[in-house]
């Protein structure tokens, strides 16, 4: 079974940066997966941030994000890592990762940001932006 292990995030001021690392393991091929992130925020939907395809390192981003995150992998460590800067209170949100097989240069729906395209989901990290 794939597990996916959040770490970073936490709190910071407006103006801000914060990283996000997912580790991905189980007896899986980290290459053959697309690894998305998605923000919840309180009484909100939960909604598509950025998400990178392992082996050919596609990178998509939400419309909120663009410019400000940055998606990235270390084939090593089996880590998909999310940069964020410029942070605005709008960020606030538990951010959570999550992955699903793709095979090399497959079209990606929706560019990774629907949440019923992924199977394995981490375990949900708070990042809070204080103004």
């Amino acid at each position: 079974e794939m597990q996916l292990v959040q770490s970073g995030g936490g709190f910071v001021q407006a103006g801000g940066s914060l990283r996000l690392s997912c580790a991905v393991s189980g007896g899986f091929t980290f290459e053959d997966y697309v690894v998305g992130w998605f923000r919840q925020a309180p009484g909100k939907e939960r909604e598509g941030v950025s998400c990178m395809s392992v082996d050919d390192g596609r990178r998509y981003y939400g419309d909120s994000v663009k410019g400000r995150f940055t998606i990235s992998r270390d084939f090593r460590k089996r880590t998909v890592t999310l940069e964020m800067n410029a942070l605005t209170p709008e960020d606030t949100a538990i951010y959570y990762c999550a992955a699903e097989m793709i095979t090399p240069y497959e079209t990606i729906p929706s560019e990774g940001m629907d949440v019923d395209f992924y199977k394995y989901w981490g375990q949900g990290t708070q990042v809070t932006v204080s103004s």
